[in-house]
């Protein structure tokens, strides 16, 4: 079985299959010239063994099932609904521009939070740097190094010691949090915690309702029933507090309540998203009205996330300039010492 390929190569795939088709080709020649065109030679052979399996009578989403973890489970979902009510153009073309946004605002968050994070990279060699060069001045003139943090790091052993333990921490977090999140109970305990965080929360929960409400309105004008749609829409939010309530949603569903109610109980949407929900259902457009909120929505999300980084830049740029000022203090009051030794000395 193959990786999973990149976002940008599974839109790229889905764009270029709509557009054939939506032009008449035939769905093998659309896989043959959209995965033959691909400089990804993964995607070269995925889309030979999807052609031998369509010839041999397979539906499409039943070829993308069995190349394993290739694709993203949300297009094979979709893909499924589509070989059911022959959408297939429309549903590619939807999964393009999911897939297409996800990496504008990934790209986004990424370029505005580079600077900083090299700020903070910066300042952590800089101690490294300057706890081994006081030491082997130290070192040099027979006397003690100066503890410039005041923990007892000096020397080579020092600044080795502060890596270790500031990119150890790193390291040890980021192992953790992918632990945890592994599961669905773990992911919708972590991510239940983080939407509690102001200005963190905020984008989370915006990115979360785009997803559900794109999907959502996907997925119903594709032909899926309520339950299988709602499941695959608060999946595709990708947040693990959205997709731990799909149990709850569909048995309030399978009841008898409203959708309004039933995503009203799970206390993650707030009252005004509710609100369009009940609107529409009372005049049975809920799909159509979540595919116009959609653009809003991701509109939000993007405002949310620059307020996230923002705020991300704020927090590293107060942590290098807090370092700076200590260090300025502690070699201010270490001179301070040396000149008043120097005082006692000539008395």
């Amino acid at each position: 079985m193959f990786e999973a390929l990149s976002l940008s190569t599974v839109a790229t795939f889905c764009r270029s299959l709509s557009t054939m088709l939506h032009s008449g080709v035939n769905i093998l020649k659309a896989f043959q010239v959209a995965g033959g065109k691909s400089h990804n030679a993964k995607l070269k052979r995925v889309s030979a063994e999807i052609i031998d399996e369509l010839r041999k009578g397979s539906e499409v989403s039943v070829a993308l099932e069995h190349q394993g973890q290739v694709f993203p489970e949300l297009m094979i979902d979709l893909v499924r609904v589509a070989d059911q009510t022959g959408s297939l153009p429309e549903v590619l073309k939807g999964l393009a521009d999911h897939y297409d946004n996800l990496i504008r605002l990934r790209r986004t968050f990424l370029g505005a939070i580079t600077f900083p994070v090299i700020q903070l990279l910066a300042a952590i060699f800089i101690v490294a740097g300057l706890i081994f060069l006081l030491g082997m001045i130290a070192a040099s003139n027979g006397g003690e190094p100066f503890d410039v943090l005041g923990i007892g790091l000096t020397g080579t052993v020092g600044a080795l010691t502060w890596l270790g333990g500031c990119f150890g921490t790193a390291i040890a977090g980021a192992i953790a949090y992918f632990m945890l999140v592994n599961g669905l109970k773990g992911r919708a305990f972590v991510h239940s915690a983080l939407l509690r965080i102001p200005v963190i929360g905020a984008c989370l929960r915006s990115f979360a309702m785009a997803r559900f409400s794109w999907a959502f309105a996907l997925t119903q004008q594709a032909g899926m029933s309520i339950n299988p749609s709602l499941e695959s829409s608060l999946k595709a939010t990708g947040n693990g507090a959205f997709a731990g309530v799909t149990p709850m949603v569909t048995a309030m569903i399978s009841a008898g309540e409203d959708l309004s109610f039933s995503l009203q109980e799970t206390k993650l949407f707030p009252r005004e998203y509710l609100e369009l929900v009940r609107v529409g259902e009372a005049s049975g457009t809920v799909p159509e009205t979540l595919e116009r909120l959609s653009p809003q929505l991701e509109d939000q999300a993007r405002r949310a996330l620059s307020a996230l980084t923002a705020t991300l830049a704020w927090v590293i740029w107060s942590l290098v300039a807090s370092l700076i000022i200590f260090f300025i203090f502690r070699i201010a009051l270490m001179y301070i010492g040396l000149l008043n030794s120097a005082i006692k000395d000539t008395m």
